[in-house]
């Protein structure tokens, strides 16, 4: 496979100064949208980058389930890897990919906690199914086979039987905080056009970045 050849030409959109919100947390909402409305497959997805102890980086991809004006909120186990490297080193990057539409964002901020009280207002918002899972699953942790896991949901699903589930006390949500976020719009002959928000004595400075 010739991977020399791959290669597509992105003409569909423009992105200047003049067209964009001068909140980037206002335009990211457009974006968005724009991407649901796409019906692009989980528009809500996202690479989420962190370091650990060693300052090596691990990324994966999660699911973005708010944007406020404060940042951009997700959920995850709080003793997972990821998890684990936040609580370590708050400084993180994410990045959301919409092929579709020739569009990436890229965000760098500070990572923290949300309030137990908006976790509890989101676990309590999740399909049964998925609460039980939150229970079962020890996230990062090495398991002998899939059965195992099989096993901890079905204790659980009796646990709770005919219950409330509870949120569990190592799970809940964290806000990424942003300092700077890179809007791309793929153009013609890889002259793509990046405008840069940068957040710089108590306001949004946006600038045009090279491609």
């Amino acid at each position: 496979m010739n991977l020399h050849t791959l290669r597509t030409e992105y003409k569909s959109r423009i992105l200047g100064k003049e067209d964009v919100n001068k909140n980037p947390l206002h335009q990211f909402e457009q974006w968005m949208k724009e991407s649901v409305e796409a019906n692009i497959v989980d528009a809500n997805a996202f690479a989420l980058a962190t370091v650990d102890d060693k300052n090596h980086p691990t990324i994966r991809v999660v699911l973005l389930k708010e944007v406020n004006d404060f940042g951009f909120v997700f959920f995850t186990n709080y003793e997972s890897n990821k998890g684990k490297q936040m609580a370590e080193n708050p400084f993180v990057a994410m990045n959301f990919h919409w092929k579709e539409l020739e569009r990436q964002v890229r965000i760098e901020g500070l990572v923290e906690k949300i309030s137990d009280e908006d976790s509890d207002d989101y676990f309590n918002s999740r399909p049964r199914e998925s609460q039980l899972g939150a229970w079962a699953s020890p996230q990062s942790s090495i398991i002998h086979n899939r059965p195992v896991l099989e096993s901890r949901m079905e204790f659980y699903a009796q646990k709770f039987k005919n219950k409330i589930i509870p949120r569990p006390p190592q799970w809940g949500g964290y806000l990424i905080k942003p300092s700077a976020i890179e809007f791309w719009q793929g153009r013609t002959s890889r002259l793509h056009d990046r405008l840069l928000y940068e957040w710089m004595d108590g306001q949004w400075v946006i600038e045009r970045l090279a491609p």
